[in-house]
């Protein structure tokens, strides 16, 4: 990966944490990198400058990392609906990961953060991307992370199977 090429946007609150995370995007070898120290600022910095992938903390003042990364996905003015989103954050429960991954996040990443951590993660979004999927209630990434060829059935989720069999036959 050429990272030199890559543009991030890192928006988080904490100076210190938007330091730590430019510092190790500097030491692989990214060259643009725009911060913001909440969603409003972000959203504005995403109009002002293109970028390739944004890496946002989930609890900020103002507007949090869920309606920041719901506000890139669903608003009419957003500049880019498809910017890879990596959410960064000390709450790394299952709770967490579920409500920033429907909310269109490509990926989260639990502090205390690594070199490791970081690589991987923009590594997954721009090597590896999973296509976007627009559905009611939601646009972002697909939230399954790998298909399944055996698969046969018409429908995906437990329970889809109780549906009438004419439902399932158009589906």
């Amino acid at each position: 990966m050429r990272y030199e090429r890559l543009r991030v946007l890192l928006v988080d609150d904490n100076h210190h944490m938007r330091a730590l995370l430019a510092e190790v995007l500097r030491a692989i070898g990214v060259r643009e990198i725009h911060e913001a120290g909440d969603g409003v600022e972000g959203m504005q910095m995403l109009r002002d400058h293109p970028v390739d992938v944004v890496m946002t903390d989930l609890s900020m003042p103002a507007m949090d990392g869920l309606e920041f990364v719901r506000l890139i996905r669903s608003s009419a003015d957003s500049p880019n609906l498809m910017v890879p989103v990596i959410v960064v954050s000390g709450r790394s429960t299952a709770k967490a990961v579920l409500e920033t991954r429907d909310a269109g996040a490509n990926e989260f990443l639990a502090k205390p953060i690594t070199a490791r951590g970081v690589i991987d993660r923009i590594h997954q979004v721009v090597e590896h991307a999973r296509p976007y999927v627009k559905i009611e209630g939601y646009f972002g990434p697909d939230r399954r992370r790998r298909q399944d060829p055996a698969h046969a059935a018409p429908w995906r989720r437990a329970g889809d199977e109780a549906l009438p069999k004419a439902a399932a036959a158009e589906g």
